[in-house]
């Protein structure tokens, strides 16, 4: 082994069986993923470089990466980016990744503003900002404000912004829920809240429960402090016709969609590409 040439290939294959052997669900997308990003090159460019051999400082940065990843750190953070709705989004430690089942808020808070010029979209806890942005590169003339608790992941939201073009439609204020648009009413309202309950938190993955911010994820003892408030304060920010939709666990459907019927139009509810329930959305009455 001390003499081996660690090519790109067998760098890719070491790495895989590493991966796979401490449990990570998906080692070989993951060995690709970490050594584009330390070659400085895309996925497919290490195909075509199977055979080179990597520098020495390129396996040194490769080795640090990997050794953190078998600490728990999600990749996300390692490479500092995640893909969501076909659009690159900047990640750090600050923000919670960006998730594919989140998709499915986005497509259904699309399909309430498809036909509507110019909409106004409040989008709750905005993170890195991937449900605004998306929603604003995919509608050309709505109006978003991104809010968060967190100054930090408001500036990575603001960066992506910048990155994908459409700062200029994206308003960002920094605040609890609706605290910075008092007084203001919106078409939409958006948000993936925090939502997982404190005993679940025991059983989450490692990379979640250890790496993302707390603050991203906590919920409250049941999961749904922050469906009570939005469900309490959204009636008086949304016009007439306006809708709230939020992503929920998959065990809450029942609850979070009782709390916004006591308030607006009975809600319906959207499941995510596995089948479960995600989204709930009402409508103000």
């Amino acid at each position: 082994m001390a003499n081996e040439t660690w090519t790109v290939r067998r760098l890719l294959e070491w790495t895989e069986d590493f991966l796979r052997k401490r449990g990570v669900e998906s080692p070989r997308l993951e060995a690709q993923i970490l050594l584009a990003h330390a070659l400085g090159c895309s996925k497919i460019d290490l195909y075509v470089r199977h055979e080179e051999e990597a520098p020495e400082s390129k396996r040194t940065a490769f080795r640090e990466m990997i050794r953190k990843r078998a600490d728990g750190m999600p990749v996300a953070y390692l490479v500092g980016y995640r893909e969501f709705y076909s659009l690159q989004f900047a990640v750090t430690p600050d923000v919670l990744i960006p998730r594919p089942e989140t998709e499915t808020l986005v497509m259904e808070a699309l399909r309430r503003i498809q036909s509507m010029v110019a909409p106004r979209v409040l989008d709750i806890g905005t993170g890195s900002g991937c449900v605004a942005i998306s929603l604003a590169k995919q509608h050309k003339t709505a109006q978003l404000t991104a809010v968060d608790l967190s100054s930090a992941a408001i500036a990575v939201a603001a960066a992506n912004a910048d990155r994908h073009g459409v700062r200029s439609r994206v308003t960002f204020a920094e605040g609890d829920l609706f605290a910075p648009v008092s007084g203001q009413t919106f078409d939409l309202v958006v948000s993936n809240p925090p939502y997982i309950a404190h005993d679940e938190f025991p059983a989450l993955d490692a990379g979640v429960r250890d790496f993302e911010p707390r603050s991203a994820l906590d919920g409250g003892p049941d999961g749904l402090d922050y469906y009570r408030r939005i469900a309490a304060e959204v009636p008086a920010h949304l016009n007439p016709g306006g809708c709230v939709v939020v992503e929920i666990g998959p065990t809450q459907e029942t609850a979070v969609r009782d709390l916004f019927a006591a308030r607006l139009e009975p809600s319906q509810t959207y499941k995510d590409a596995a089948g479960r329930p995600r989204v709930v959305s009402a409508r103000r009455r």
